[in-house]
C-alpha cells in the first residue's frame, strides 16, 4: 500500500459574469486532483469494514473488479457496441450509508492499482443542483458545458478521471414525473442531454462515472439502464455498528478523553475462543438498540453521548457507554417525534 503526502488540489471552473446565463456556470463544477494519501486510504479501509459487513460479498474489491474489467475491455479494443459498457455505477441506499465517501476512496484506490496505466487519477466532483438556471431552457445548456470541460480533461489520455454525480435523481429525473412538474420541458431537457452526454464520454478508456442516489423511485429508468452496476448500500449490520463504534471509542481513547481500555474485536466474539469483558457486553447491547441507524448517524453518537450525558471532561469506559446508550435512545425517540409528525401532516 502506498502512502505519502496528502496532496488535495480544489479548484472551480468559473465563466464571466456579465449575463444572467453564464453566470450561474461559476458553482456547477469542482476538480478535485487526488494522489494516492493516507486520509482516503483510511477512509477506504474504514468503507472496507463497515459495508462488507452490510452486504454479502466484498463490495469494494467487486467494484474493483469492475473498473480493472472495463480497463482492459477497452485497452483490447473491445466493441461496445457489440459488448455494452457504459462505464456508469450507480450506488443506491439510505441517507448517510456512505455511498459518496465509497466513491472518493474508489476513486483513490483505483488511482493506486493502475499506476502503470496512469501517471495520476482525477475525481471530478459534479454540484448537481447549481445546473439548474432560473432562466428558460437554459439547464440542459448547463449539462453540455459541463461534459465539454469534463471532456478537456478527458483528453489527457495519462490521466484516470472520475466522475461523481451526487443525488442523480437532481439531474436524471424521471421524465414522466416530469410532465407534471413547472418547468416540464426544461426538466425533460435535462435528462435528454445527460442521457446522450453519458454515450458519448463512454468512448473514451481513462474516465469512470460513479452516481448516487437515496430517491431511486425518482431516477429516469434509461439512466438506470445505462448503470453497468446497480449496488444497493444499507443500513449497517450489528457487526458493522460495533466496528464503527470501536472505532469511535479507539479515537476517543487515543485522544485521552476516554480511559484507555482493550475491547475485544468482532472476529474474536464470532469464534467464541475468550470470555468477553462486561463492556464489551454492553457495548454489544448498544449495538442491538443502534439497529436502523445509519452510519453517519452512529459516528455521532459518542459526540452526543459526551455532551449531553457526561458531567466531565474524562470518562471512564464504563461511564461513556453508559452515556452512549442514552444518547441512542435520545436518537431513537427524537426519528419517531419526526415520523409522528410527518403521519400527522
Amino acid at each position: 500500500m502506498i502512502s505519502v503526502d496528502v496532496e488535495v488540489v480544489l479548484k472551480r471552473y468559473s465563466e464571466p459574469t456579465n449575463n444572467p446565463v453564464t453566470g450561474i456556470v461559476q458553482k456547477y463544477l469542482e476538480k478535485m486532483e487526488i494522489r494516492p494519501n493516507s486520509v482516503i486510504t483510511n477512509i477506504w479501509g474504514a468503507l472496507h469494514n463497515e459495508v462488507t459487513a452490510i452486504i454479502i460479498g466484498d463490495i469494494p474489491n467487486y467494484l474493483l473488479r469492475y473498473a480493472q474489467t472495463m480497463m482492459e475491455f477497452g485497452d483490447k479494443g473491445v466493441d461496445g457496441n457489440v459488448i455494452s459498457c457504459n462505464k456508469v455505477i450507480l450506488l443506491h441506499g439510505p441517507p448517510g450509508t456512505g455511498k459518496t465517501s465509497l466513491c472518493k476512496a474508489l476513486a483513490q484506490k483505483l488511482t493506486v492499482h493502475m499506476q502503470g496505466r496512469f501517471t495520476s487519477g482525477l475525481l471530478i466532483e459534479i454540484n448537481s443542483h447549481s445546473l439548474f438556471s432560473k432562466w428558460f431552457s437554459e439547464s440542459g445548456k448547463l449539462v453540455n458545458k459541463m461534459f465539454s470541460k469534463i471532456r478537456e480533461v478527458v483528453e489527457n489520455t495519462n490521466l484516470l478521471v472520475c466522475v461523481l454525480i451526487d443525488e442523480i435523481e437532481s439531474l436524471a429525473r424521471a421524465r414522466d414525473q416530469c410532465i407534471s412538474g413547472t418547468e416540464p420541458s426544461d426538466s425533460i431537457r435535462v435528462v435528454n442531454t445527460l442521457l446522450t452526454q453519458i454515450d458519448e464520454i463512454r468512448s473514451y478508456k481513462n474516465v469512470l462515472i460513479f452516481a448516487t442516489s437515496n430517491m431511486t423511485e425518482t431516477i429516469d429508468l434509461a439512466f438506470v439502464d445505462r448503470a453497468d452496476i446497480k449496488q444497493f448500500i444499507g443500513l449497517p449490520s450489528v457487526p458493522a455498528i460495533y466496528n464503527i463504534y470501536l472505532s469511535c471509542l479507539e479515537e476517543l481513547m487515543k485522544a485521552q478523553i476516554i480511559k484507555e481500555q482493550p475491547l475485544e474485536r468482532t472476529h474474536a466474539i464470532k469464534e467464541g475462543n475468550i470470555s468477553l469483558s462486561e463492556e464489551t457486553k454492553h457495548l454489544m447491547s448498544i449495538c442491538e438498540q443502534s439497529r436502523g441507524l445509519s452510519g453517519r448517524s452512529l459516528r455521532k453518537v459518542p459526540f452526543i453521548a459526551h455532551a449531553l450525558f457526561l458531567d466531565q471532561s474524562f470518562s471512564t469506559l464504563k461511564n461513556f457507554l453508559v452515556a452512549m446508550e442514552n444518547a441512542v435512545h435520545k436518537e431513537i425517540t427524537e426519528r419517531q417525534y419526526f415520523s409522528l409528525g410527518k403521519k400527522e401532516v
